[in-house]
């Protein structure tokens, strides 16, 4: 079982910066693939972007050349650096992780899940 626990939500203008932080219960989490979600209210829960074993990433066409996904196996964390964000950035963000070494934007690839936290982005 891995608990991820998210944290560095907050309120934001927009185009200043954020850095959302997941922490994970594991003991390696090299061998974790996570990604960061997001749920905007009225709307489904979206991949934003996506981090492989190996360090490939993916990103969502909407947040490609701001956001910066990156996991430091070392302190068991995944990082989300938001940069430029936008009004339309603001939703609930989750962590999420799957032991196997690549993963996508479905859901339902991922087992565990954080808690999120809210990231608002004002104009």
């Amino acid at each position: 079982q891995v608990q991820l626990a998210e944290s560095g939500g907050g309120s934001v203008q927009a185009g200043g910066s954020l850095r959302l932080s997941c922490a994970a219960s594991i003991y390696s989490a090299s061998r974790l693939c996570m990604g960061w979600f997001r749920q905007a209210p009225g709307k489904e829960r979206e991949g934003v972007a996506v981090i492989q074993t190996l360090g490939d990433t993916i990103y969502a066409d909407s947040v490609k050349g701001r956001f910066t996904i990156s996991k430091d196996n070392a302190r068991n964390t995944l990082y989300l650096d938001m940069n430029r964000p936008k009004p339309d950035d603001t939703a609930m963000h989750y962590c999420a992780a799957t032991a196997y070494p690549s993963c996508s934007w479905y859901r339902n690839e991922y087992p565990y899940w954080g808690q999120g936290t809210q990231v608002t982005v004002s104009s």
